[in-house]
């Protein structure tokens, strides 16, 4: 399983930005994937989950982005984004997409920086 995050930026505070985290592979190993979702790291700071979500549409989100970001899911797609409003720049962080299988999968990194 591959995945590709875009969407990253440059906002000003209480702006928002879309991200996007599109899986790719086989048939089978998609089919497998149940959770997806994203992390986030900050200079100096440990990695953070942000939101996930299953397959069927179950989500959860760290108590710092409740109200302000949703996490969606396209099964058609195999894509997962993260709609981020209100940001405020604590939210400036790597952001990293990941799907579970048997094995977690990792994306590449899409850098959001909010300006105050």
């Amino acid at each position: 399983v591959q995945l590709q995050a875009s969407g990253g930026g440059l906002v000003q505070a209480e702006g928002s930005l879309r991200l996007s985290c599109a899986a790719s592979g086989s048939i089978f190993d998609l089919n497998f994937i149940n959770w997806m979702g994203w992390y986030r790291q900050a200079p100096g700071k440990q990695r953070e989950s942000v939101a996930a979500i299953t397959r069927i549409g179950t989500t959860n989100y760290a108590d710092t982005v409740k109200g302000r970001f949703t996490i969606s899911r396209d099964n058609a797609k195999n894509t997962v984004y993260l709609h981020m409003n209100s940001l405020k720049p604590e939210d400036t962080a790597v952001y990293y997409c990941y799907a579970d299988k048997v094995e977690r999968y990792w994306g590449q990194g899409t850098q959001v920086t909010v300006s105050s």
